[in-house]
């Protein structure tokens, strides 16, 4: 099999984040639960961003924050996800575009507006999502290139994308791509609620052997397999993932694979500042490490640094240089 073109290709939400400081008192009143993450329409994104305080745009979105790790690792990513032909997805594609990643969609101008996340962070770095997806929802199978999927070790792809019909059809379709060229199809459960609404969808998945790798924190992980206990979860989903990664916050990670079993502590920091896209860069920390063939424990190594990195200050994606912070395992 010829080198492809691309180390992984990320599937998602094209999504601009808004982030603002605020406190407990402001969730209050506005009926928000802090630490929680919720879909609203444009109206409520106009008004709650006018009563919110200043904010930074920046960049986000799963599957983009995941390739903009992936980059900072020196690997060659690329992303697929709709924006707008707008203010904010004319940002969007930049920042894409700035940090070396091939985006492969253009911009439209019949899909509304293009995504976006206001999020609150409370002063103990928790931080509460009110998320527009837009155009983000309007992502169309063929947009999805199959020459670009074959082109391409892994393709990764959020949960957060299987909501709507249009998208999931997308999916499906880089899932079939993959497969038939032989590459590694990744996916990740992205959130509790995601499991709450398609858990049977994406058990059929596990079953069908549509994916390689499985990206899941605790919760999801708990949620997925019905039960309370992380380790009974893990053993139940590890039955039918390839490979199983585990996200357990200040506890570290676990991978299984193959009958093999890696666990990582957690990365100490000196300041937890802003938990966003902590997930979102493990898994392109590990999936750096697989598209360079190194072990489970040092994928895994390679998730927890870059996660540690990302939550030490705001914004989703890395700001250091994530090969120098990984100098001596990766490669």
């Amino acid at each position: 099999m010829t080198k492809p073109r691309f180390d992984v290709l990320c599937i998602g939400n094209a999504i601009v984040d808004v982030i603002a400081d605020t406190n407990d008192a402001f969730l209050s009143n506005q009926g928000l639960h802090k630490g929680s993450m919720r879909l609203i329409d444009e109206d409520e994104a106009v008004r709650l961003y006018e009563a919110m305080g200043p904010g930074r745009e920046i960049s986000g979105g799963s599957a983009g924050n995941t390739a903009a790790g992936l980059a900072a690792f020196g690997l060659k990513a690329a992303f697929i996800g709709q924006v707008a032909d707008d203010q904010l997805g004319k940002i969007y594609q930049h920042d894409i575009e700035a940090q070396g990643i091939d985006f492969l969609v253009p911009a439209r101008n019949d899909v509304g507006a293009t995504a976006r996340s206001l999020i609150l962070v409370t002063p103990d770095a928790q931080r509460t999502m009110n998320t527009f997806l837009g155009a983000a929802q309007q992502l169309e199978a063929t947009a999805v290139d199959p020459g670009a999927v074959a082109d391409s070790a892994i393709i990764y792809l959020e949960g957060y994308l299987w909501d709507p019909a249009e998208p999931r059809a997308a999916m499906e379709a880089a899932i079939e791509a993959a497969h038939s060229a032989g590459r590694k199809v990744a996916f990740t459960l992205s959130d509790t609620f995601c499991v709450d609404r398609h858990r049977d969808g994406f058990w059929q998945l596990l079953r069908d052997g549509k994916i390689d790798i499985l990206f899941a924190n605790e919760a999801e992980a708990a949620s997925m397999a019905m039960v309370n206990d992380v380790e009974e979860a893990i053993a139940c989903l590890a039955k039918l993932a390839p490979t199983l990664v585990v996200t357990r916050s200040e506890a570290g990670a676990t991978a299984i694979s193959g009958g093999e079993r890696a666990d990582v502590p957690a990365e100490p920091i000196e300041r937890l500042v802003d938990t966003t896209g902590a997930g979102d860069l493990f898994a392109a920390g590990f999936l750096a490490g697989q598209a360079r063939g190194l072990s489970l424990a040092n994928s895994l190594k390679l998730g927890a640094i870059a996660a540690a990195e990302v939550i030490q200050h705001y914004g989703a994606r890395p700001e250091k240089d994530l090969t120098s912070l990984a100098e001596g395992i990766f490669a």
